[in-house]
């Protein structure tokens, strides 16, 4: 026993240390490792399958609204970078340079991409020509290099996965539509699939994309009260194509420049379940992402029959298309309990002598610890049935933490003292002077997370200047 408190004990307690709880967890559930190239990270298999659900279920909502798939190469010529100026200028300090190839110098540098507008940019200039060959609603699925100063695995590190999605289009009004379509994939994503809440707006013009018109965001609040943008949609209008010559011939045969939008989501998400979901004893994965839904564990697998029965029990829920595995290692169940738990596996089912007597296994569910007896006859339909009510319960809990931690503030005072005494979002209006941002992030570093599309009047002034108020904005120290 004492082997399965220490296995509890080594996560430090988030109310103690939420970073160092959240290290202990990234590295106890074994999701991913440090490596010998700083700031990268090691996706060890338990985090990556956490990855790959989550990229079968994007891309499969991604192709259900008429996207398709490509790869574009991973290095960016200098010369085609800088042809978007505001665009270069936003990404040159996290830029990452290949100066030789084998033993001779390059003639040009490459860029590793940081993201791949150009790349794509470069392909409409090559293929698109006529108004037949638009839309292009193209996407990928790579990693990115950004040579960031401080990192934490999975939310910020030098290399990371992500899907980019880049598309051009004949008109503003279809860009518009595909970039508020593209968030809506993404917020539907978080709250049906992961769990997390989402605030769906767009960004104030000193923290959108760089090149962009207009960048559309997702925003989620972390159980430590801090903001993490969450999925972003940009409005690229015609800049880009104006920087790059993709015109095309429209039906009254003149030339046109394209309009383009782009889109994205990362393995940041990954962070996101872990700190929106978790508790002081590990993971707790929503059922529909989580790679392993009920983990079978014999009690005195020793005896005759409790393997076989478990075996049993695997075969039935396997085939009912529940994910599904059984622990018959040699541990002691308390150990096993204490791993089910960290790894965050939704629902544990029990099986023992006892059980099997009196033709039932017991249920435990990982979110809220609750157990019941259900009838072995029963199991397959009161399995699937248990882990979607889990799927619910975690998300109304996790929109319960949002909304309890979610303040308003009408003065800088009022603002200042919520922002440092109760971590969350603060709702408040903005004159939209760029100025009074600059100063609320140098005075308290919270900065604007979204204009939320659903607006609210909290009072007729900016809580920063007084001037008269344009918008209500979502405000939040963030990751």
């Amino acid at each position: 026993m004492a082997e399965e408190k220490k296995l509890v004990q080594e996560i430090t307690s988030m109310s103690e240390d939420f970073a160092q709880w959240y290290t202990d967890v990234v590295k106890k559930a074994e999701l991913c490792d440090y490596t010998s190239v700083k700031g990268c990270m090691a996706i060890k298999p338990a985090g990556y399958a956490i990855w790959e659900n989550i990229q079968a279920e994007l891309d499969r909502r991604f192709k259900e609204t008429g996207v398709k798939n490509c790869n574009m190469p991973m290095f960016i010529p200098e010369s085609l970078l800088q042809k978007e100026s505001e665009h270069v200028e936003g990404f040159a300090p996290e830029v990452a340079w290949v100066t030789q190839g084998g033993l001779e110098p390059l003639q040009e540098k490459l860029c590793v991409r940081p993201t791949s507008e150009t790349l794509f940019c470069d392909y409409y200039n090559r293929n698109v020509h006529s108004y037949r060959d638009l839309p292009q609603v193209l996407n990928q699925w790579v990693s990115v290099v950004r040579w960031e100063k401080t990192t934490r695995p999975f939310l910020r590190s030098r290399e990371f996965l992500w899907q980019e999605g880049h598309t051009a289009h004949a008109t503003a009004e279809e860009a518009e539509e595909r970039t508020i379509r593209m968030l809506n994939v993404y917020a539907d994503f978080c709250q049906d699939f992961l769990a997390i809440p989402v605030i769906k707006g767009r960004k104030t013009d000193k923290e959108k994309f760089a090149g962009a018109e207009a960048t559309y965001t997702i925003e989620s609040l972390m159980h430590d009260g801090k903001a993490l943008q969450s999925g972003t949609s940009h409005n690229f209008g015609n800049g880009f194509a104006k920087a790059f010559d993709i015109q095309f011939a429209d039906k009254d045969n003149t030339l046109k420049y394209v309009h383009q939008t782009s889109w994205g989501m990362t393995t940041r998400m990954i962070g996101a379940l872990i700190m929106v979901h978790g508790d002081d004893s590990g993971l707790k994965l929503p059922p529909r992402v989580a790679p392993v839904q009920v983990m079978i564990v014999p009690i005195m697998q020793k005896k005759e029959g409790v393997l076989d029965k478990a075996q049993e029990l695997l075969a039935r829920l396997k085939a009912a298309g529940i994910r599904a595995e059984l622990d018959d290692s040699e541990k002691s169940p308390g150990f096993k309990f204490a791993d089910c738990e960290m790894r965050g596996i939704p629902l544990r089912v029990e099986i023992g002598p006892k059980d099997i007597d009196a033709d039932k296994c017991v249920f435990v569910r990982r979110d809220t610890r609750e157990k019941c007896d259900v009838a072995l006859a029963d199991l397959e339909k009161n399995a699937a049935s248990m882990l979607e009510t889990i799927q619910h319960d975690m998300f109304e809990t996790a929109k319960e933490h949002r909304d309890s931690h979610t303040y308003t503030a009408t003065t800088l005072d009022e603002f200042t003292d919520t922002i440092n005494n109760k971590p969350g979002f603060i709702k408040a209006m903005w004159c939209g002077c760029r100025e009074c941002e600059d100063k609320i992030k140098e005075l308290t570093a919270a900065t604007s997370r979204c204009i939320p599309f659903e607006q609210e009047t909290l009072s007729d002034k900016c809580f920063c200047c007084g001037k008269p108020a344009k918008k209500m904005v979502y405000w939040g120290r963030a990751y």
